[in-house]
């Protein structure tokens, strides 16, 4: 008989608590555009702005490496 294993992640919604990274990331994007912001006014080259600040950031998830280091360093990256 072949057991198999599966592991999966299961959180609870709503249970912030459970995905610290996800919460992490959503409150340096706050940083950037604001809880009373309307997102339906926030132009490319804001998201642009912030979106290469935020992947220059080091993290401590990372081992304190940026996210765009660890994306290029791992060949997740297509070479062109």
């Amino acid at each position: 008989m072949i057991k198999e294993i599966h592991k999966t992640d299961d959180t609870i919604g709503y249970a912030s608590w459970e995905r610290g990274t996800n919460e992490n990331t959503n409150r340096l994007i706050r940083q950037y555009f604001t809880q009373n912001r309307d997102f339906s006014t926030i132009t490319q080259q804001e998201i642009d702005t912030a979106m290469k600040r935020l992947n220059n950031r080091p993290r401590k998830r990372l081992g304190f490496f940026t996210p765009s280091h660890v994306f290029f360093k791992s060949g997740v990256a297509l070479q062109i």
